[in-house]
């Protein structure tokens, strides 16, 4: 083990509600460390380490709304890759097998997301108008993307999520939807 940092084994840390009192608890605000996020039936989701656990954990709540019901954290007090990353491989070892979102669904977990797939069939055939302009096509792309960003936020307020979230404005243009 690194001499600098003790790694707590995941299964002795204490769970944590994603959401508490409508917000994300602030106790992650500004920590830099390693989290595990865990589903509503406790079974782990993904490991992730961040600058801020805080603001990653708002990403991956508008990313895997139904993912999210559950965290644990180790902090530490000085940024060092090296350590992030043995604590969260140590993590991933102790669980005996790869979480979903640290395997095939890592995209989904760790990238904007792309609201193309999520088209329906009438808003594809607008967008592929060969009559279209780009200018046209962005048009589309964005209410598609507000669409979704709807629907997510509604995903998020009947889990009783309070907190104001906002979504970068220029990436809707592009067809992604990531927070500001």
């Amino acid at each position: 083990m690194n001499g600098e940092v003790n790694i707590s084994a995941l299964a002795n840390l204490e769970f944590f509600p994603y959401i508490e009192h409508g917000q994300i608890p602030e106790l992650f605000a500004s920590k830099i460390g390693v989290y595990a996020i865990f589903n509503q039936e406790k079974n782990l989701q993904f490991v992730g380490y961040s600058r801020d656990i805080y603001l990653s954990l708002k990403q991956h709540l508008v990313r895997q709304p139904e993912q999210c019901y559950w965290v644990k954290f180790q902090s530490i007090s000085r940024p060092s890759r090296t350590v992030l990353e043995q604590i969260q491989n140590t993590w991933i070892a102790e669980n005996g097998m790869l979480p979903l979102g640290n395997g095939d669904d890592q995209e989904k977990w760790t990238q904007p997301i792309n609201v193309k797939p999520f088209m329906t069939p009438d808003e594809q055939e607008q967008y592929e108008n060969s009559t279209n302009d780009e200018l046209a096509q962005i048009k589309v792309i964005k209410s598609v993307a507000r669409r979704v960003e709807a629907e997510i936020l509604s995903i998020l307020q009947n889990r009783g999520l309070e907190e104001q979230l906002r979504f970068n404005p220029k990436l809707k243009e592009a067809g992604l939807l990531d927070l500001k």
